[in-house]
């Protein structure tokens, strides 16, 4: 049987060489990510934080100006904008944290099943 491949090597692959692949982490840097993604531990990558970050800063701005429009507008709730706002606020911090973390497992998780462990 030859030993010739026959697909063309994928572009990509060299197009980007300073990003780092999972060959060129060393083994107890893929074993943490693989336990710190399914199991327990902190999140070390930084494009991860990043990203999370800002979701949690988008969806905090958002919801605070709906919460400060909404007391603003409806007046049976007896609260003012800057309440609203702040109940607003709080909501999109959970909701950013929840949002965020839920994408980054489901993400992190269809990595690791395709053998991808930076």
């Amino acid at each position: 049987m030859p030993n010739d491949n026959p697909y063309k090597p994928d572009p990509s692959i060299d197009a980007h060489p300073e990003k780092k692949r999972s060959e060129d982490l060393s083994a107890g840097q893929a074993s943490y990510n693989i336990v710190s993604d399914t199991v327990f531990g902190l999140n070390t990558r930084k494009g991860d934080n990043k990203f999370q970050a800002k979701c949690i800063f988008v969806s905090v701005l958002l919801l605070a100006t709906v919460g400060a429009v909404l007391a603003a507008l409806i007046r049976d709730w007896n609260l003012p904008w800057y309440g609203g706002a702040l109940i607003g606020a709080f909501a999109g911090l959970i909701i950013g944290v929840f949002g965020s973390g839920i994408y980054l497992m489901v993400y992190r998780a269809l990595q690791h099943l395709k053998g991808d462990h930076k």
